[in-house]
């Protein structure tokens, strides 16, 4: 049974940082993180491999968002630096056994989500 928890959202003003973590359990897996922001779609932001050798990310945030893994830790994190308030969204990781994918409808598992709020 994989679970999927992620921690580290907030309020944080434009230009800050902040760390997600996703804590997962019941394998290692290729996971990625989505966003969501109201009353849009959920959008495919960067996904790293079991071991984190293979990482991707949208073109929209390449360069400001690092994905990176502890397995030791069974944990993903997404750095998120330069913050802008069209990153506010409520951002969920997701996991899945083959290659990543930018489709969220290909991760059969989620995590339930934590917001991040950025004040211009």
């Amino acid at each position: 049974q994989v679970q999927l928890v992620e921690s580290g959202g907030g309020l944080v003003q434009a230009g800050g940082s902040l760390r997600l973590s996703c804590a997962a359990s019941g394998g290692v897996y290729v996971v990625a993180w989505f966003r969501q922001a109201p009353g849009k779609e959920r959008e495919f932001v960067a996904a790293i491999s079991p071991f984190g050798g293979a990482r991707s990310y949208a073109d929209s945030v390449k360069g400001r968002l690092t994905i990176s893994r502890d397995n030791a830790k069974n944990t993903v994190y997404l750095q998120i630096n330069s913050l802008k308030p069209e990153d506010t969204a409520v951002y969920y990781c997701a996991a899945r056994i083959f290659s990543s994918s930018v489709t969220a409808k290909d991760y059969p598992y989620w995590g339930q989500g934590t917001q991040v709020t950025v004040s211009s």
